[in-house]
């Protein structure tokens, strides 16, 4: 039965022990077993980012043996529902109907997980993908466009680029359907408490799709959710009840066709990209939650005035509370990945790493957190470090009540610069002057 292979990945919470598991069924697979077919099929609709079914009133069921098991009509339902041609209460009583022509333990453990995208399995899409890359049941990954450290990369500061500051939000793609907005993180995950900005989005849209009537595809939005303050940002866009978002403002700045977002590559270079953003910007400024960036300032790095102006624009940016600036290429094209063709530059450096440990503080401090203990990969290198400053009395005492919880926690870390360990033989680096920031995400292990 295909739920069995749930059953297997839960055996055990090993990484190693859920890949030898994926990579078993599919094996099985590629011999003919219809099982576990099955299994894989459904992973890839639960984990895939690009689509939605629109239902959570899914019913679970008991006792149920000696089923017809229809998986074909299950996935003709996952199609219906993805795509809105059943909704309401239709899609419910065929939810409802379909669920009693299953085995209960198939209904329940692979079927109603999927239909709810989320197989309760503990093991990620990036999993599922370390085996299964390459076949038929990849699993589509949600990527946007992300900058370089420009400090990294000074070779590449030459030529004709486009400066403009570098806002300090929640990145957020807006994907405006014809139906509907849906509002993601970086990593796919769809934000719900944003509601004032959705419906102003619908009158964008209807610019967009006025100013490309041969568009029939979605459009997304690139930018950031902004508001007066970062962690306030955070905990009202997780909240269950008493949303206060009102005041938050969506800060475009990109745009590509859903079919080339999921493509990963849109050929349309940045400059043309702006000037369209500059038409739709005219059409939408009445919009008090919406703010189209105008196109930014225009610079030739292979110039010495070129270079004199970013700097001056860079420490005018930093003066007026921005994180810094972003340089992008004039002629570059939008790439879902790290690309050199967008780059940024911070007058200091900041590092996303994950807590591995907690340490009790010293002398005032016996009883709070002295310091996180954090590891993670950035730019190639390993990177191993204790984070005790920038934490205030509050922090100290609410992360060591909390420290069981920490743990996983993905932490912004300011620092100077990454240093090479004492030990000069070692491959794990440091940070000069390490300081915390804050969290980046809702659940451990995320960065938004």
């Amino acid at each position: 039965m295909p739920f069995q292979w749930i059953d297997k990945l839960n055996e055990s919470n090993s990484r190693l022990h859920k890949e030898e598991v994926i990579g078993e069924a599919y094996t099985a697979c590629t011999l003919g077993s219809r099982e576990a077919c099955i299994f894989l099929e459904n992973a890839q609709e639960a984990y895939d980012p690009f689509t939605k079914f629109h239902t959570k009133q899914v019913p679970e069921t008991e006792g149920l043996t000696n089923k017809k098991n229809s998986w074909h009509f299950f996935q003709f339902l996952l199609k219906d529902l993805s795509s809105r041609r059943i909704t309401g209460n239709t899609a419910i009583q065929q939810v409802h109907e379909l669920s009693k022509e299953f085995d209960s333990d198939n209904w329940n453990k692979l079927a109603r997980p999927t239909l709810l995208k989320d197989l309760r399995v503990g093991a990620t899409a990036k999993t599922f993908n370390k085996i299964l890359k390459g076949t038929k049941y990849e699993i589509p990954t949600f990527e946007c466009m992300l900058a370089t450290d420009s400090k990294k990369h000074q070779k590449k500061l030459v030529g004709q680029k486009f400066i403009q500051k570098k806002l300090d939000g929640v990145r957020t793609l807006a994907i405006l359907h014809p139906s509907h907005i849906e509002l993601r993180s970086r990593n796919g995950k769809l934000f719900e408490n944003f509601k004032s900005i959705e419906r102003s989005l619908r009158k964008v849209r209807d610019v967009f799709y006025t100013a490309l009537p041969y568009m029939y595809d979605p459009i997304v939005l690139d930018g950031e959710i902004m508001s007066e303050d970062f962690q306030s940002l955070m905990r009202q866009a997780q909240r269950k009840q008493n949303v206060q978002t009102e005041d938050c403002v969506y800060n475009v700045f990109d745009y590509i066709p859903y079919v080339d977002f999921q493509a990963g590559k849109w050929s349309q270079v940045q400059e043309d990209r702006c000037m369209f953003l500059d038409g739709v910007r005219e059409k939408v400024k009445d919009l008090d939650n919406i703010d189209i960036l105008e196109t930014p300032m225009l610079v030739d790095l292979d110039t010495e005035e070129g270079h004199d102006d970013m700097t001056d624009y860079a420490t005018e940016c930093v003066n007026d509370g921005y994180e810094g600036i972003m340089i992008k290429d004039r002629f570059g094209v939008y790439e879902c990945k790290r690309s050199t063709t967008w780059m940024k530059w911070k007058p200091v450096i900041t590092v996303d790493l994950t807590v591995i440990a907690v340490e009790e503080g010293t002398g005032k401090n016996v009883g709070k957190l002295g310091a996180f203990v954090c590891e993670g990969t950035d730019q190639g290198k390993l990177i191993h470090v204790n984070v005790g400053s920038g934490l205030t009395d509050k922090n100290r005492e609410e992360f060591w009540t909390e420290r069981d919880n920490m743990i996983g926690q993905v932490v912004e870390i300011k620092a100077d610069a990454v240093t090479q360990n004492q030990d000069v033989t070692s491959d794990v680096y440091s940070l000069r002057f390490p300081r915390f920031e804050r969290f980046r995400g809702f659940d451990k292990g995320e960065k938004l």
